[in-house]
């Protein structure tokens, strides 16, 4: 069923940009990490979506969580959209 299929490429798709953002935030520790071409790459595709989260300031000393709290933020979304196809899908 279509719907079936909707939700295994969501849940891989949802999957591999978390392992995105968890190599981006691994970048961090490499000294100019970030201006590689992959680092640059991997900017371009995570920064929009921690945009949205700079603005928590979820730090503490050196330390920032921001990243850790959007991967949160990411995985709940992604379970409750999961939950709402489902949902959908044995309605009818």
């Amino acid at each position: 069923m279509f719907v079936f299929w909707l939700i295994q490429l969501i849940s891989k798709a949802i999957y591999l940009y978390t392992v995105l953002l968890v190599i981006y935030a691994l970048l961090s520790w490499f000294p100019g990490g970030y201006q590689s071409s992959f680092g640059r790459f991997l900017a371009k595709i995570c920064e929009p979506y921690l945009g949205l989260f700079d603005h928590l300031n979820l730090s503490f000393g050196p330390v920032s969580f921001n990243i850790a709290f959007a991967i949160i933020v990411l995985q709940l979304a992604s379970q409750a959209l999961i939950l709402i196809l489902n949902r959908i899908v044995f309605m009818f």
